[in-house]
Protein backbone atom coordinates (compact mmCIF):
# COMPACT_ATOMS: atom_id res chain seq x y z
CA UNK A 1 0.00 0.00 0.00
CA UNK A 2 2.96 2.31 0.68
CA UNK A 3 3.99 2.09 -2.98
CA UNK A 4 0.50 3.23 -4.12
CA UNK A 5 0.66 6.15 -1.68
CA UNK A 6 4.03 7.14 -3.13
CA UNK A 7 2.60 7.06 -6.67
CA UNK A 8 -0.40 9.15 -5.63
CA UNK A 9 1.87 11.71 -3.97
CA UNK A 10 4.09 11.77 -7.05
CA UNK A 11 1.07 12.23 -9.32
CA UNK A 12 -0.20 15.13 -7.21
CA UNK A 13 3.23 16.76 -7.22
CA UNK A 14 3.50 16.36 -11.00
CA UNK A 15 0.01 17.79 -11.51
CA UNK A 16 0.91 20.82 -9.40
CA UNK A 17 4.17 21.39 -11.30
CA UNK A 18 2.44 21.03 -14.67
CA UNK A 19 -0.27 23.48 -13.59
CA UNK A 20 2.30 26.08 -12.50
CA UNK A 21 4.21 25.81 -15.77
CA UNK A 22 1.02 25.98 -17.83
CA UNK A 23 -0.29 28.97 -15.86
CA UNK A 24 2.99 30.78 -16.43
CA UNK A 25 2.91 30.04 -20.16
CA UNK A 26 -0.73 31.08 -20.39
CA UNK A 27 -0.02 34.36 -18.58
CA UNK A 28 2.85 35.08 -20.98
CA UNK A 29 0.59 34.30 -23.91
CA UNK A 30 -2.15 36.60 -22.59
CA UNK A 31 0.36 39.44 -22.45
CA UNK A 32 1.48 38.62 -26.00
CA UNK A 33 -2.11 38.52 -27.28
CA UNK A 34 -3.07 41.78 -25.58
CA UNK A 35 -0.59 43.76 -27.72
CA UNK A 36 -2.46 43.30 -31.01
CA UNK A 37 -5.73 41.62 -31.98
CA UNK A 38 -4.03 40.15 -35.08
CA UNK A 39 -1.95 37.96 -32.80
CA UNK A 40 -5.09 36.01 -31.86
CA UNK A 41 -5.03 34.41 -35.31
CA UNK A 42 -1.51 33.15 -34.73
CA UNK A 43 -1.64 32.18 -31.07
CA UNK A 44 -5.31 31.47 -30.30
CA UNK A 45 -4.87 27.73 -30.82
CA UNK A 46 -1.93 27.72 -28.43
CA UNK A 47 -4.02 29.48 -25.78
CA UNK A 48 -6.74 26.85 -26.21
CA UNK A 49 -4.17 24.08 -25.71
CA UNK A 50 -2.94 25.68 -22.47
CA UNK A 51 -6.49 25.93 -21.15
CA UNK A 52 -7.09 22.32 -22.20
CA UNK A 53 -3.98 21.28 -20.27
CA UNK A 54 -5.29 23.01 -17.15
CA UNK A 55 -8.66 21.31 -17.59
CA UNK A 56 -6.98 17.89 -17.84
CA UNK A 57 -5.01 18.55 -14.69
CA UNK A 58 -8.27 19.42 -12.91
CA UNK A 59 -9.69 16.09 -14.06
CA UNK A 60 -6.60 14.29 -12.80
CA UNK A 61 -6.91 15.96 -9.40
CA UNK A 62 -10.55 14.93 -9.18
CA UNK A 63 -9.59 11.32 -9.94
CA UNK A 64 -6.88 11.35 -7.28
CA UNK A 65 -9.20 12.88 -4.69
CA UNK A 66 -11.89 10.31 -5.52
CA UNK A 67 -9.41 7.48 -5.04
CA UNK A 68 -8.20 8.96 -1.76
CA UNK A 69 -11.76 9.31 -0.50
CA UNK A 70 -12.46 5.68 -1.37
CA UNK A 71 -9.33 4.66 0.48
CA UNK A 72 -10.25 6.65 3.58
CA UNK A 73 -13.89 5.61 3.68
CA UNK A 74 -13.06 1.91 3.84
CA UNK A 75 -10.27 -0.15 5.23
CA UNK A 76 -10.33 -2.35 2.13
CA UNK A 77 -7.43 -2.19 -0.30
CA UNK A 78 -7.82 -0.44 -3.62
CA UNK A 79 -9.79 -2.36 -6.22
CA UNK A 80 -8.25 -3.42 -9.50
CA UNK A 81 -10.21 -0.61 -11.19
CA UNK A 82 -8.73 1.90 -8.74
CA UNK A 83 -5.24 0.58 -9.40
CA UNK A 84 -5.84 0.80 -13.15
CA UNK A 85 -7.03 4.39 -12.80
CA UNK A 86 -3.90 5.30 -10.85
CA UNK A 87 -1.72 3.59 -13.44
CA UNK A 88 -3.51 5.44 -16.25
CA UNK A 89 -3.16 8.71 -14.37
CA UNK A 90 0.58 8.23 -13.97
CA UNK A 91 0.88 7.43 -17.66
CA UNK A 92 -1.03 10.57 -18.63
CA UNK A 93 -4.16 8.79 -19.86
CA UNK A 94 -7.04 10.92 -18.57
CA UNK A 95 -9.84 9.03 -20.29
Amino acid sequence: MKKVDNYINEAIENIRKDREITKSLLNDLIVYLSVDEERHKDAGVIAAKYVETLQRSNEQLVKVVTLLQKKQSTSVELSELDKTEIFDLLNGDTN
